[in-house]
């Protein structure tokens, strides 16, 4: 059936990692499992049907086969198994025999014949980025992905990639977060599309902070992300993205200089009287070097003053306090330029230096009287 012996550390990597897109509860029982295929390699795979991972790893194996484990079960067994070589034995009934030192394990396992195929990735256009940069990327604008499942195709991110750099964006109605990097080269010309938030999660974490390379590949109707020796594969959201471009209001006359952690814990402290259940935006009063918060609850008053550089021209004005808070938190920079105009229009935070590295937008809420 399948017999190999492998470290026990690289192997509980591999577990680990093919175990994210596993399905919590499936129709299809090996779907719940994992994927184990030995030939000139060892490759675990993990598929919901909706994202899929597959990983490689080095293996002394001595009978080629395939089988489905309980992903729960086999990942608790390798992670209490002792750390020395792990060898792995199945038979023809796919009884699995696990040996690690003076440790046993025996599971059933099951065939790996109704394991679904993962879907196969024809590369139209293909990108290439440093893991560092893609993990951050995703990091700095996934908090922004929709949750309404009626607008599915915010639920994603949208990658647009061309000559000058690639631009990932996510919005939910609420706000809009936008990075750019930079690219040094482009073959194949400029493409498009939108990547599902969960499977970005997922690359986020097959990332490392490393300049070790991650190519994303655009096929027909899947997208493929490789990197060493794992691949994530997902299906592409198909839907009419929001036209951002249009959506981001320019040449506002309100610009403020504004130190993000100095802003944070102002509106951290002002934030103690909001809760779920009692909510209330944070009032807002822009004067000249100074922004005047406020927030009033069931639970009381708090007030602070924060201090920023330009003249707010005595402008009001509400906000959620979680997403002011998650743009300053998100923004790759320790200062930003804030951008107002109107009582009732978008903040937007920017980079001081003018860049287009990213760009962070945030609706206001109406303030009571």
């Amino acid at each position: 059936m399948l017999k190999f012996s492998c470290e026990k550390a690289l192997l509980q990597l591999a577990v680990n990692t093919a175990s994210r897109t596993v399905a919590t509860k499936s129709s299809i029982p090996g779907l719940e499992g994992l994927l184990l295929e030995g030939t000139e390699v060892l490759t675990l795979s993990g598929y919901n049907m909706q994202t899929g991972i597959r990983t490689r790893l080095e293996a002394d194996i001595r009978e080629q086969g395939r089988i489905v484990l309980n992903s729960r079960l086999f990942g608790d067994i390798i992670r209490k198994m002792p750390d020395d070589v792990i060898v792995f034995s199945a038979d023809e009934k796919y009884m699995v025999t696990l040996t690690c030192g003076e440790t046993r394990f025996e599971i059933l396992g099951l065939s790996a014949d109704d394991y679904p195929e993962m879907p196969e990735v024809e590369s139209e256009y293909a990108l290439t980025l440093q893991q560092g940069t893609l993990k951050s990327m995703i990091n700095q604008t996934s908090f922004a992905v929709s949750t309404n499942e009626n607008r599915p195709i915010h639920t994603g991110s949208l990658f647009e990639v061309e000559m000058g750099g690639v631009t990932v964006v996510s919005v939910d109605g609420f706000r809009l977060a936008l990075r750019h990097e930079k690219l040094e080269k482009l073959e194949g010309g400029a493409f498009r599309f939108v990547c599902p938030g969960s499977a970005l999660n997922e690359v986020e974490k097959i990332c490392e902070d490393s300049e070790e390379p991650i190519t994303v590949s655009l096929g027909k109707r899947h997208l493929l992300f490789e990197t060493g020796s794992t691949e994530l594969i997902c299906r592409k959201l198909e839907g009419e993205f929001l036209d951002y471009k249009n959506a981001i209001p320019r040449n506002n006359p309100i610009r403020l200089l504004v130190d993000t952690k100095t802003m944070l814990s102002s509106l951290d402290r002002v934030s103690v009287v909001i809760s779920e259940k009692l909510k209330s935006p944070v009032r807002c009063v822009m004067d000249k070097n100074i922004i005047n918060f406020s927030a009033k609850t069931g639970n009381g008053e708090a007030e602070d003053v924060c201090v920023v550089e330009g003249d707010g021209q005595g402008l009001e004005i509400g906000f959620n306090n979680r997403y002011l808070m998650d743009a300053l938190r998100f923004a790759p920079a320790d200062q930003v330029i804030m951008e107002l105009n109107t009582g009732i229009s978008p903040c937007v935070l920017t980079p001081v230096d003018g860049g287009d590295n990213f760009l962070y937008m945030v609706l206001p809420v109406r303030l009571k009287a």
